[in-house]
């Protein structure tokens, strides 16, 4: 599926479309550079039925196209400078089996063209704004990547520590014992922090760290939570803040964040094995 992106050339909006890894760009758009959008078209049919610029196309369709109808290419090459001779992208795409423009239809449509051949397009509107294209197309291909590192790396980031929380915490942390979920006489008494910690741990904040005395001193549990735990503590507090508003008791909203919380905590599990399985097989 193509993606589109806009740059933006001497004032002049370009579209950028990515299909299958190779970068487009709407030489229409282009074209009002030069022209008005109206007479876009005749000025990619001028440009196009230059021998000069046939002979571009014939070259790199042969480099990089094994499907290139040479035979047709030769064909118009011989006819390119007469002055009967007229072409346009749709001809040359269907008698030649091209694959270095595109032609789109509907509402964002136009003529898009392969990267090397729309930058030789933007010689005919001007070399300064072949330059200017050339330098946001550019800056367009640095931001993507920057993009590409940055998700990488959060994605490595957070698959290695979800991963060394879930296989060393019983190392790191000891796990209090306690009877909350059982015996509700603390409920009354509760701080919000603590019904949502235990709905979600089975314990206070305050076990923890008595169980815990050589971790750091403002250490907290949450601290050591599994990216699933924090995210389901994330939707608790919502929940939890919803519930406050319509008047629900402590009770009733201990009972309701306890079964969201068993239940989304499940989800997400399911969900992680699922993942863990297809990028095995991958």
């Amino acid at each position: 599926m193509a993606k589109n992106k806009i740059i933006t050339v001497q004032d002049v909006p370009i579209t950028v479309s990515v299909s299958d890894e190779q970068d487009y760009i709407c030489i229409t758009d282009m074209a009002a550079a030069k022209s008005n959008d109206s007479r876009a078209a005749d000025v990619i049919k001028n440009w196009l039925r230059n021998r000069g610029t046939l002979e571009f196309l014939g070259t790199w369709e042969q480099i990089y196209n094994p499907e290139f109808k040479v035979v047709e290419f030769d064909h118009f090459k011989q006819e390119a400078g007469l002055p009967t001779f007229t072409i346009s992208v749709s001809d040359w795409i269907e008698k030649t089996a091209a694959v270095g423009m595109i032609v789109k239809k509907g509402r964002y449509g136009g003529t898009f063209a392969h990267k090397d051949i729309a930058f030789e397009f933007a010689s005919a509107i001007s070399p300064v704004f072949k330059l200017y294209l050339i330098k946001e197309f550019q800056r367009l291909k640095t931001q993507e990547n920057d993009v590409q590192k940055t998700e990488w790396n959060a994605k490595r980031f957070l698959s290695k520590n979800n991963y060394l929380i879930q296989t060393d915490a019983v190392k790191n942390y000891i796990i209090p014992s306690c009877n909350y979920r059982d015996d509700l006489k603390w409920l009354p008494y509760a701080e919000e922090g603590d019904l949502l910690n235990i709905a979600l741990f089975g314990f206070t904040a305050k076990d923890w760290r008595n169980a815990n005395p050589n971790l750091a001193k403002n250490s907290n549990v949450r601290d050591y939570a599994t990216i699933n735990e924090l995210t389901v503590l994330s939707n608790l507090e919502t929940h939890n803040a919803q519930m406050i508003r319509e008047g629900k008791t402590k009770e009733e909203r201990f009972t309701a964040l306890k079964e969201i919380a068993e239940y989304q905590l499940r989800i997400l599990k399911e969900a992680q094995h699922i993942s863990n399985r297809i990028e095995k097989n991958d």
